[in-house]
């Protein structure tokens, strides 16, 4: 039987609250197990079939998974110390859950949603409940993840909300449809298993999106404030070289880069790797600047100092 993720509180920058938190941690224990149990019984239904190299990718995929979400579980356990937090630890145990997981570019919730979705895939593509006697949980289970994806369309930026919402509205339908055919005593496990897919996918295609989007963003940030730095490190260095020409006979003739002549920071990924390469070499040519007009003013006076 498949686990689902605990929905985890607060968010990015608020405080844990110990007794949410608490509860949170204590379900995420359990289905961190559960979880594990599973992917274990995926494998080796996986094994026995006859499709067990299509679907090692995905396995292998599933425990990586599952082994960062346990790796960051644990790191949270460290900080939340059997509760005892001051606001220190609040905001770093807020901090491990709600920030990007190590070599992953999404949070705690967003993995642990990532790993249903990709179960869920798995468990149908297997066929473990061909006959649908698990149909009544399965509708359960479908109505939650219907329910998360409308959580992360929400997410999505304006231009693409309408599409993602569009696709989240005929999975509604399809699976209305399905609930009501079960309800008059229908066999819908021919039906479940191609929807289960489906919202599989496009619940996987969204958290990957907005993680992605994140690490985008993180990026340009972090590329605006390395650009803001070497700005400011410009001025400074513009009049170091001002003073030398002044003072130093004799003093190096190297051309100041212009931090402002590489424009504003790109928005796609393309322009964005070339821009901080730009960045480096502007960073690198500034160092050599910044050297040999700092040793030619020491040497002067060095030599100044000479009787």
């Amino acid at each position: 039987m498949t686990v689902l993720a605990p929905a985890a509180p607060g968010r990015l920058g608020e405080p844990a609250d110990p007794p949410r938190y608490l509860t949170y941690l204590t379900a995420l224990d359990d289905w961190i197990a559960g979880r594990r149990a599973e992917l274990d019984e995926l494998d080796a239904a996986a094994q026995a079939s006859g499709s067990a190299a299509e679907l090692t990718a995905d396995i292998r995929l599933g425990l990586a998974l599952w082994q960062a979400i346990k790796t960051r579980y644990d790191a949270v356990l460290v900080a939340w110390d059997s509760g005892r937090v001051g606001p220190a630890e609040a905001d770093r145990v807020s901090a491990l859950v709600w920030g990007g997981l190590d070599a992953l570019s999404m949070s705690l919730p967003e993995a642990t949603r990532l790993s249903d979705a990709l179960a869920g895939q798995l468990r149908q593509r297997l066929q473990l409940d061909p006959a649908g006697s698990e149909a009544p949980a399965r509708l359960r289970t479908a109505f939650a993840q219907l329910e998360r994806l409308r959580d992360q369309v929400a997410l999505e930026p304006a231009e693409a909300r309408p599409a993602a919402a569009s696709k989240v509205a005929n999975l509604e339908a399809r699976l209305e449809a399905i609930a009501g055919k079960a309800s008059r005593g229908g066999d819908v496990g021919g039906l479940l298993g191609p929807f289960e897919a489906d919202a599989a996918v496009l619940e996987r295609d969204l958290i990957v999106g907005g993680a992605e989007r994140r690490r985008s963003s993180d990026a340009a940030g972090a590329a605006g404030r390395r650009r803001d730095e070497l700005a400011a490190r410009e001025a400074s260095l513009r009049q170091l070289v001002d003073h030398v020409v002044a003072t130093v006979p004799h003093p190096p003739r190297y051309a100041v880069p212009h931090v402002a002549a590489l424009g504003p920071v790109p928005a796609d990924d393309d322009g964005l790797r070339a821009y901080t390469e730009r960045l480096g070499r502007v960073a690198r040519a500034l160092d050599v600047v910044q050297l040999a007009y700092t040793q030619a003013l020491a040497d002067d006076e060095a030599g100044r100092r000479r009787p």
